[in-house]
């Protein structure tokens, strides 16, 4: 049955935010609460822990769970001095189709969105959050942020953003404090000739299937992207790695063992018992 464009209302034709309801669904296996947008909200507690971790000790929890592509590498970061964690906001930008984007226009304009599109999805972020954009690669014209709205990306997430795109106005970029970067790279022109598909839609980075709550790891090694329900295994994995590093260190400098106990995947009995014995006596 064919259904007239009088029984279609123009409020309803484009979704710019996904449905609470759609993110939950998506989002199955999530442990923790939610914020009102349906995300999962991975505790600041876990968050702060995270900033530990390396990429490598993230990557061997995913493996093992079959989540085999989390990782994306070869990125330009504005602040490399810093990691960066946070939760994601998701956005998908399309090559602009005029009659698509007068259709997410009118959308957003009746909604009371004020300024470009990419400044829609940036009204949406709060402190921990980091903005996740697939800008397709596109660099020139593509240049999701300049410094004016990474000082909004600052303000209100205190972490930053990844954007498989451009970025413009480096120098006041790097000025910035409490926030990091990673895109593809950077050029002077404005972004143009792009359209906002949507908010909290599941999205592509390089190999990476980013969905909106997924906990962002950028580290100098590059950027990992760890489903709500693998976060406290991740934690707890790593710092077990980094007290287990600082036993076998300080063994090795007393000479109680040598690189060839120490430096295998499993101990002996007797060296798991002094390390175990070891984490006592530091409690």
């Amino acid at each position: 049955m064919l259904i007239g464009t009088n029984h279609l209302r123009k409020s309803s034709i484009v979704n710019i935010v996904n449905p609470p309801d759609a993110v939950i669904a998506m989002t199955r296996l999530n442990p923790f609460d939610r914020d009102a947008a349906g995300r999962p909200y991975v505790p600041d507690d876990l968050l702060e822990r995270m900033k530990t971790v390396t990429s490598e000790e993230a990557w061997a929890v995913l493996d093992k769970h079959g989540y085999l592509f989390q990782f994306e590498g070869g990125w330009f970061r504005t602040h490399p001095e810093r990691i960066m964690v946070g939760r994601a906001v998701t956005a998908q930008m399309f090559p602009y189709r005029p009659d698509y984007h007068n259709a997410v226009q009118e959308a957003g304009t009746a909604q009371g969105r004020l300024g470009g599109q990419n400044s829609w999805v940036i009204d949406t972020l709060q402190i921990g959050d980091v903005l996740v954009v697939d800008m397709y690669g596109k660099i020139r014209e593509g240049t999701f942020v300049g410094d004016n709205l990474s000082t909004a990306v600052m303000t209100r997430t205190k972490a930053g953003a990844v954007i498989d795109g451009g970025i413009r106005d480096y120098t006041g970029i790097r000025e910035l404090e409490n926030v990091s970067f990673f895109c593809r790279g950077i050029d002077p022109t404005p972004i143009r000739n792009t359209t906002l598909g949507g908010i909290n839609v599941p999205i592509r980075i390089g190999h990476v299937t980013v969905l909106p709550g997924d906990v962002v790891l950028g580290t100098p090694t590059g950027v990992t992207f760890i489903p709500p329900h693998l976060v406290q295994e991740v934690v707890e994995y790593a710092e077990d790695i980094h007290l287990r590093d600082a036993f076998g260190k300080q063994r090795l400098a007393e000479q109680r063992y040598t690189p060839g106990e120490i430096d295998v995947p499993t101990w002996r009995d007797d060296i798991e018992a002094d390390f175990q014995a070891w984490l006592t006596n530091r409690r």
